[in-house]
């Protein structure tokens, strides 16, 4: 997978001059949304199956701040996958490589109705790429 570039707004700074904390949380979602869409499953194509994919859980672990107008470069990485259930992790690094950031997403798969989807079923193709990733990591 290609590594996903975000590049620091200063509307994304605070008072202090650093990247606000619910921002690194942001970024975990443009990553998730770009790396859905390099396997081949955007956001698009998943809602067009009527398939939606809440965050269940967030975590993330701040470790140097980030600030106006670095890049950031963050890289996303399926941990953990059960057919109903998904782990994402990133881990961001700014332009000297230094982590500035990790963090991991759990989310489920659920209908237009709420009730969750078994991929293994509904969604084979999708559910096989999955599967793939976690094979190869």
């Amino acid at each position: 997978m290609q590594p996903y570039f975000h590049r620091v707004q200063y509307y994304e700074t605070d008072k202090m001059g650093i990247v606000h904390h619910s921002n690194y949380i942001r970024w975990m979602e443009e990553a998730r949304v770009d790396f859905l869409a390099q396997i081949g499953w955007n956001f698009e194509k998943l809602e067009a199956q009527g398939v939606a994919s809440p965050v269940l859980a967030v975590r993330c672990s701040y470790k140097r701040p980030a600030r106006f107008p670095e890049q950031i470069r963050i890289a996303v990485v399926l941990k953990d996958y059960h057919g109903v259930r998904v782990t994402i992790g990133y881990r961001m690094e700014n332009a000297d490589g230094m982590l500035v950031c990790e963090g991991e997403t759990d989310h489920c798969f659920v209908d237009g109705a709420g009730q969750p989807v078994r991929l293994r079923r509904e969604l084979p193709d999708f559910d096989a790429a999955l599967r793939a990733l976690l094979a190869s990591d």
